[in-house]
């Protein structure tokens, strides 16, 4: 005779509490770093545009040029924004890479750039939707993005 012994198969409460903690734990880091892509769009126009100014300083210092960067409206046809004084050879982009970029200058109509190797301190905001970031320099150090 066998001595059978009846064994109940399953999940004990504690490994059912590991399994649902680990599920939490992975949704909540998998919600973390879904980004807002108006976010990121606003963030790459920024570390361009930020990269075409001292692009644009570093030309203008070089050359003794008196360079200036304008804004423009939301027009497709027209350029988003365009620098004044660099030569033909020198010629930056005048688009945003995301439609819908605008930019505003705050306390002037253009950012000087140079041929001054010190310029004034300037702010330039750019919008998104219902995003906003800044671009900001002391004059002395280059430009750096920054939130509102």
């Amino acid at each position: 005779m066998t001595n059978v012994r009846s064994r109940n198969t399953g999940f004990t409460l504690i490994e059912l509490l590991v399994v649902v903690a680990l599920i939490a734990i992975a949704s909540g880091l998998a919600s973390l770093a879904l980004r807002d892509p108006a976010a990121t769009q606003l963030e790459q126009e920024g570390a361009r545009l930020a990269a075409l100014l001292e692009a644009a300083r570093a030309e203008a210092r070089a050359s003794g040029l008196m360079v200036s960067w304008e804004p423009h409206g939301l027009d497709a046809q027209s350029p988003n924004f365009r620098f004044v004084g660099l030569p033909p050879s020198d010629e930056l982009p005048q688009y945003w890479l995301t439609p819908g970029v605008s930019a505003d200058v705050i306390g002037a109509r253009a950012v000087v750039l140079g041929p001054e190797p010190l310029i004034g301190a300037q702010r330039i905001v750019l919008s998104l939707a219902d995003r906003r970031l800044v671009l900001e320099t002391d004059g002395l150090g280059p430009f750096v993005v920054t939130s509102e």
